[in-house]
């Protein structure tokens, strides 16, 4: 009986470090904040597998399925809080794979579903079988990172982090999956988040 219960407790802990506010509308957040900042909905939190993303329908964050089985990908974890920038869509008829801006946000683990104001530094420019699948990559202003203006910064702070983040993303999916056409400036980034934003 005390190891049935055990095993019970451990079950109900492991389901709750992954439960999900299921009363948050995410609809309702801005993209962009008064200060310049980013709104990002932590999707993946770093160093996991398990893929979640959000509901066109429902507008919550749902576990992803394949064959009705649970999806994780084959790969090592994130390498940084995956998510989506609300109230974005990458067009598929301005060559967009028809989802929310993806973001990548360096630093720590955050919690699936938490949001985060953030510095959007750089993008890396990607295709998904012929669809336009960019990645904005940002920091915390308030964190560790905080110096990390653009991109290139991160060749003399952090070096190497282009290149793992390149590599997990080219090689996630499987080999040949993503197309990498390459890293480019903040500008850039701004530019590819002003033209994905819904107007309402």
């Amino acid at each position: 009986m005390k190891f049935v219960s055990c095993t019970l407790f451990i079950f109900l802990s492991i389901g709750c470090k992954n439960t999900v506010n299921e009363h948050v509308d995410y609809t309702s957040i801005p993209p962009i904040n008064p200060d310049s900042t980013v709104n990002m909905i932590v999707e993946i939190p770093a160093g996991t597998t398990a893929k979640y993303e959000m509901s066109k329908t429902t507008h919550q964050l749902v576990m992803d399925s394949i064959d009705n089985l649970p999806r994780y990908i084959n790969y090592l974890g994130y390498p940084g809080n995956y998510g989506m920038i609300p109230n974005t869509l990458l067009a598929e008829n301005m060559g967009g794979d028809g989802d929310p801006l993806d973001i990548l946000l360096l630093g720590p683990s955050a919690k699936r579903g938490s949001i985060h104001k953030v510095s959007v530094i750089g993008v890396l420019e990607l295709l998904d079988n012929r669809n336009q699948d960019d990645k904005l990559i940002a920091i915390d202003p308030e964190s560790q990172w905080k110096a990390v203006e653009d991109a290139s910064d991160l060749d003399s702070l952090y070096p190497g982090t282009k290149t793992i983040i390149s590599t997990f993303f080219e090689s996630y999916k499987g080999k040949g999956k993503m197309q990498l056409k390459g890293w480019a400036d903040k500008r850039r980034a701004k530019e590819v988040l002003l033209k994905s934003l819904i107007s309402k």
